[in-house]
């Protein structure tokens, strides 16, 4: 099973426990969260089959004592909130003869954790609630459980184990009739080929799925799809240069009333966000800087994930860096660096990168090879080839792009596109933020 790779080797649940040996005092917020989490999950194993019977003394003693620990951090928290649900649900399912007892508990803190990045961490969650679970849980729980675990897995650019875990989650929703949940196996499973960089085939199956959601009346499979098509159509026109030019060059024009359509049909706020994000991302590639700003500033304004907000605080800085505006540029980078700790390698190399872009608009050459370079580490560091390819292009134009503005200083251009769809979905974000 592919969700026993994402266990730390030696003590189980041992990520929790590297809070501790951080940067933070042993007595910090932080530390005691993941001691009380290490805590909850190690009670949560006793309910674990094929292991030794525990007494119901022993049961007690150890609840009892996690309990204590635990309750002291409900209050502190959404995550101790979370982490003392974990232990009285667990409690509970030892008391009733019922594993399921636990279940919800861990997919919510686990959910919980993948939208704070804490993806290694949400992954420990989910096998846990795999482990314990076993074939005693209910057929919808177990297919749940593998395909977050596949998401977190695409996420952390782990691609075997993710097209592992859809695979899985496919199988067993085909078994129970459950047409939605095999629509977004069939969706992760394209979606990880896109994130591999083949293009046509992820885009070829997206289409496919597209069709067979719409035939099914499911909207949430659509606008999954939608986004799908949207993000190929966005990658097919990825820029050869983002240094200092006049305009990036492609054409990713079909992916914005694709991200749009997505936006309007997704009925959770989290993906509405994710989709407005990838919106404003594309609209900034096509030259319309108030449109992206104006869906970049509804993600921030709205809150959501973290991931979201992560990525929606580098483009606003990308899109300052774009207009010239050295206040802007500097404002946004400094949010973002509050949160470089919690960036997953992805986001981070995006960072750094696109920090790179801006010093370069504001011809500070060392500065930006030298976070290019960062940049470059962190993909190099995390397998993510992609990326590498892309950081070294822009780093290797930096000196060509130098002598350019030497002789004629670069400014942002006016948009490419100018479509009736364009100027539509531009005029309805322009309506939505009000």
């Amino acid at each position: 099973m592919p969700v026993s790779q994402t266990r730390v080797e030696s003590l189980p649940h041992a990520i929790f426990l590297q809070r501790v040996s951080g940067n933070a005092s042993p007595t910090s917020l932080e530390a005691r969260l993941g001691q009380g989490a290490f805590l909850a999950l190690r009670l949560v194993d006793l309910l674990a089959p094929g292991r030794e019977p525990v007494s119901p003394d022993a049961f007690h003693y150890q609840c009892v004592a996690t309990d204590r620990f635990c309750r002291e951090l409900r209050g502190t928290s959404p995550e101790g909130a979370h982490v003392h649900g974990t232990t009285t649900s667990a409690a509970d399912a030892y008391r009733l003869g019922d594993v399921r007892q636990v279940v919800p508990a861990l997919l919510a803190y686990a959910h919980f954790l993948e939208d704070e990045l804490r993806l290694d961490e949400a992954l420990d969650v989910l096998a846990t609630l795999l482990e314990v679970g076993g074939e005693r849980l209910a057929a919808s729980d177990a297919v749940a459980a593998r395909l977050r675990i596949a998401r977190v897995s695409r996420k952390l650019n782990r691609f075997d184990e993710a097209e592992a875990a859809y695979a899985e989650a496919g199988e067993l929703a085909a078994a129970r009739g459950d047409r939605y949940s095999e629509l977004l196996s069939r969706i992760g499973r394209a979606n990880t080929v896109l994130g591999r960089g083949n293009l046509a085939e992820a885009e070829r199956s997206l289409r496919a799925i597209l069709a067979d959601a719409r035939a099914a009346d499911l909207h949430d499979a659509e606008a999954r799809a939608e986004h799908g098509i949207g993000a190929t159509a966005f990658y097919r026109g990825q820029p050869d240069e983002a240094v200092p030019r006049a305009f990036y060059r492609g054409h990713p024009d079909e992916a914005v009333p694709r991200f749009w359509r997505a936006f309007e049909l997704y009925e959770e706020e989290d993906s509405r966000l994710r989709a407005l994000n990838d919106l404003g991302v594309t609209l900034l590639m096509l030259g319309d800087a108030t449109g992206a700003e104006h869906a970049l500033s509804e993600v921030v304004h709205r809150g959501g994930n973290q991931d979201n907000l992560t990525n929606a605080l580098i483009e606003l800085m990308h899109c300052a860096s774009y207009r010239r505006d050295r206040v802007g540029f500097a404002r946004w980078r400094e949010r973002c660096e509050a949160r470089v700790a919690d960036m997953p390698p992805n986001i981070l190399a995006d960072f750094y990168l696109k920090q790179g872009i801006g010093q370069a608009r504001f011809g500070q050459y060392r500065r930006a090879e030298a976070l290019m370079e960062e940049a470059l580490r962190v993909a190099t560091a995390a397998g993510l080839h992609e990326s590498e390819f892309r950081i070294e292009r822009i780093k290797n134009g930096l000196r060509e792009c130098e002598q350019a503005l030497r002789v004629e200083p670069a400014v942002p251009a006016e948009p490419v596109f100018d479509t009736a769809e364009l100027r539509e979905v531009s005029a309805s974000l322009a309506r939505l933020v009000g």
